[in-house]
């Protein structure tokens, strides 16, 4: 039988994850424009916090693979259900590639990475500014899929009222309905 919400850990790791994506996004786009005497600070905070992004979505991967998980509502329409499917493929595969892109762009400019990590790519300034520009256009194709996420869950919650959004939420379960 399926379960009707999440997993206790993997909603955990879903709001964690949420607010350090945000976060990321938002220092990331004011690291690049400051020149101030914390960009350091920000560059530091922003591989660090990469590196604890990576880590978890490896996690919630094979969470999403092991744990059983509520089905989508029966009666969605095929073309919502692939658009649930392809925007979760959508968002795992950014989320993957953002901290990678990040470490081999560290990588390619000569930069020191998190943890001493080992180079995933050659020192090549070439390389550097095209994975820094992939870097950065990964950062907002994500969070556009970031806000279809969000209006998608609103939708479900507010709209629809099918309990989508509640089988996510954090904390003990309610039906309001």
């Amino acid at each position: 039988m399926k379960p009707s919400a999440f997993h206790p850990l993997a909603r955990l790791v879903h709001w964690l994850m949420a607010i350090l994506i945000l976060a990321m996004l938002f220092i990331g786009v004011s690291m690049v424009g400051d020149l101030s005497p914390r960009h350091p600070w920000l560059v530091e905070l922003h591989k660090a916090t990469g590196l604890a992004l990576l880590a978890l979505v490896v996690l919630r991967i094979i969470l999403r693979l092991t744990l059983p998980h509520p089905p989508l509502p029966a009666d969605l329409p095929p073309l919502q259900r692939f658009a649930a499917g392809a925007s979760h493929l959508a968002l795992y595969g950014l989320m993957l590639a953002m901290p990678l892109l990040g470490w081999a762009m560290l990588s390619a400019g000569g930069y020191p990475r998190p943890l001493q990590l080992p180079a995933i790519m050659p020192h090549d300034l070439q390389l550097y500014a095209v994975l820094r520009q992939a870097h950065g256009w990964a950062g907002y194709l994500l969070f556009v899929t970031i806000l279809a996420h969000l209006g998608a869950a609103l939708f479900h919650a507010l709209v629809r009222r099918d309990g989508v959004l509640r089988s996510m939420w954090p904390g003990p379960l309610r039906r309001s309905d």
